[in-house]
């Protein structure tokens, strides 16, 4: 019996494809940085609503800093691919936008 051919896989579409998924994951922190500031202008008289802002504020610059020094890497990786997200970075990437999440639904509700 024949085995099928099996299709080698380009490396070059899948640091492609995570650099844009770090850039769509940038832009919609963006968005709900963007939506926290038109909220606190919206209710200005709340001190909650301000540290839940300078909060999101921090976040979301924590996370563009993580998403651009990764989005950087991979577009520097060669042809072997980009070395792997350390796992520290990653849970600081989770944990600023979960955090965003957070401090972004506060100030809405």
């Amino acid at each position: 019996m024949t085995t099928p051919l099996r299709e080698e896989r380009d490396p070059g579409l899948q640091p492609e494809r995570t650099r844009l998924a770090w850039r769509r994951t940038t832009l919609s922190c963006t968005v709900v940085a963007v939506l926290a500031a038109k909220a606190l202008l919206h209710d200005r008289d709340s001190a909650a609503g301000i540290v839940a802002f300078a909060f999101c504020c921090v976040l979301w610059l924590a996370f563009l800093g993580l998403a651009h020094r990764r989005i950087r890497a991979l577009a520097a990786a060669g042809p072997a691919g980009p070395a792997a997200l350390a796992p520290r970075r990653a849970a600081a990437a989770a944990l600023c936008t979960v955090a965003l999440a957070v401090f972004a639904a506060a100030l809405v509700f």
